[in-house]
């Protein structure tokens, strides 16, 4: 299926959970309007409780796009400004037999939604998506991206560093046929993180396929300082513990790997300040091994982002690896209570 067919194309919802998003909300909306798409199309905003020019740029969106049937932006608000709490809310608001799922930070690349509508009728899957491409305005950003999409940085997840099309666990943000959402009762919203695996866990329990496709590809802003990084990655580990204890086999060796790397150098910079300065070669190990993998990560870059490398890499790790240890069983426990049993297709 493509643009130029003589098949009437199907309508798509994009739906877009935004929260102080205004650096990137206007480029986001606009990759979407400009898709080489022939069908109807809408963007429905689900609106948090920003601090920043959000509201006001959604609304010039709104009224910019009013007079195109085919291309229009709505809003929704979502008073609680949680993820999940937002996509629902979106969902409920849109009205199209295909959703696209798109963070307010996420640009889309020409023909995403042609090729995501074109692989859901070829693979007969329940949701595609594709690579989480990073990209970087300045130093830093670019440091980070670079950090994102290398194996020394995220392992071999394929939506970070590529890989052959195939059936997976789950991908980024994802393009649903809506029977899918609606038979699941979308998104669960005690999940605030890792809100896409558990939903994708249930399509997947039900019987449906969730496909990996490199043909796919949404650029992504990093978060622009040591800070905000050092907090998406806790929360980022904080929440895999919780799916660890949710969904017991889930774990493998690429979660567990900064958690041991943090109480590795933990441990070594203890003994080694106490009992023998042979310790110290765990940490030094490890600083070594995150300064050399920065080098082919690095390559092409300005000097000012190479030299920034080891600094995002040592971030990403260290950060998710102290969420992952400080998850509270409390909280597994509290989505574990509101599991929701995965709804078979009817015959």
């Amino acid at each position: 299926m493509n643009a130029n067919s003589d098949v009437r194309l199907p309508a798509v919802s994009v739906i877009m959970p935004v929260l102080n998003e205004e650096r990137h909300l206007r480029g986001a909306v606009e990759a979407i309007l400009a898709q080489e798409y022939a069908g109807e199309m809408e963007v429905v905003i689900a609106l948090g409780p920003s601090t920043d020019r959000t509201d006001e740029i959604a609304a010039q969106l709104v009224a910019e796009t009013a007079a195109d049937a085919n291309k229009r932006v709505h809003t929704v608000p979502n008073p609680t400004g949680r993820t999940p709490a937002a996509l629902n809310a979106a969902i409920k608001a849109s009205r199209h037999p295909i959703v696209v799922r798109v963070d307010g930070h996420g640009m889309l690349s020409p023909n995403y939604i042609a090729t995501a509508v074109r692989l859901l009728e070829e693979t007969g899957a329940q949701n595609v998506g594709g690579i989480m491409h990073a990209e970087g305005e300045n130093a830093w950003e670019q440091a980070v991206a670079a950090a994102m999409t290398s194996k020394i940085g995220v392992g071999n997840a394929a939506f970070h560093t590529g890989g052959e099309a195939a059936p997976a666990e789950t991908v980024y943000l994802g393009v649903f046929r809506r029977e899918a959402l609606e038979r699941q009762g979308g998104y669960n919203e005690e999940f605030i993180r890792a809100q896409d695996w558990e939903l994708n866990f249930r399509i997947r329990e039900a019987g449906g396929l969730i496909w990996f496709s490199p043909e796919l590809r949404v650029s992504y802003r990093p978060r622009p300082s040591v800070r905000a990084l050092a907090k998406q990655y806790k929360d980022y580990g904080r929440w895999r513990h919780v799916v660890a204890r949710y969904h017991e086999g889930s774990i493998n060796l690429r979660y567990l790997a900064p958690p041991t790397a943090l109480l590795a150098i933990a441990a070594g910079l203890v003994v080694g300040a106490l009992v023998t300065p042979w310790a110290l070669l765990i940490p030094g190990g490890y600083l070594a091994a995150i300064v050399l993998g920065s080098v082919p990560a690095g390559r092409g870059l300005p000097l000012r982002a190479r030299l920034q490398i080891p600094v995002a890499l040592a971030t990403m790790h260290m950060s998710w690896g102290w969420g992952f240890l400080t998850s509270p069983k409390s909280l597994a426990r509290k989505v574990i209570a509101s599991r929701r049993p995965a709804v078979l297709t009817s015959n």
